[in-house]
């Protein structure tokens, strides 16, 4: 193999990795915008002609942020979508994606907590080099619901909490040990 062909390979095979990782970063900070009630971050990750598929209907990528926020605001207290196991086959400018999900919605009260597992079936497409999704369908496959009261008991006491807003900590820059927060 000559030089210029080995260098060829090797680019081919780190375009082919930044692609898998700017397509992990779009399914990552689109839970991120939801779980933070962040409706830009949320629309940011998808083609504004696209859709998402939760449940019967599949909503406008325009207006599933704000629905999504309202959805998950009236029905839980928070919410936290834990991605794990993530395929990825990439077809030129086009990606198709599996991501499995763990979903957890805590009641109003904090009393019961909510595990609903299922997965993400994505289409994503690169425009300008920027990779954002264009269709998603999601899936619940599995549930569990249990007592949630620990929380409210006195080793959670004082521990940092999350809010659905740009208020919670992980957008305060730099992080400061001790510095303000929510807390249980």
């Amino acid at each position: 193999m000559n030089n210029e062909s080995e260098i060829a390979r090797i680019a081919a095979q780190v375009q082919r990795l930044q692609d898998r990782q700017d397509i992990l970063d779009v399914i990552v900070r689109e839970s991120r915008g939801r779980d933070r009630h962040d409706a830009d971050l949320t629309a940011s990750c998808y083609w504004p002609e696209g859709a998402d598929e939760h449940g019967p209907v599949p909503f406008a990528a325009t207006e599933y942020p704000e629905i999504a926020n309202r959805g998950h605001a009236h029905a839980f207290a928070m919410n936290q979508h834990n991605l794990a196991n993530h395929t990825c086959e990439i077809d030129g400018d086009t990606a198709y994606c599996e991501t499995y999900v763990i979903g957890t919605l805590l009641s109003h009260d904090g009393l019961t907590c909510t595990m609903a597992a299922g997965r993400y079936m994505d289409q994503l497409e690169r425009r300008d080099g920027e990779w954002r999704i264009l269709w998603r369908r999601s899936t619940v496959e599995a549930a569990i619901q249990g007592d949630a009261s620990w929380l409210h008991t006195p080793p959670v006491k004082g521990f940092l909490k999350g809010t659905r807003d740009r208020e919670d900590l992980s957008y305060h820059r730099p992080y400061e040990i001790g510095g303000a927060g929510a807390r249980w």
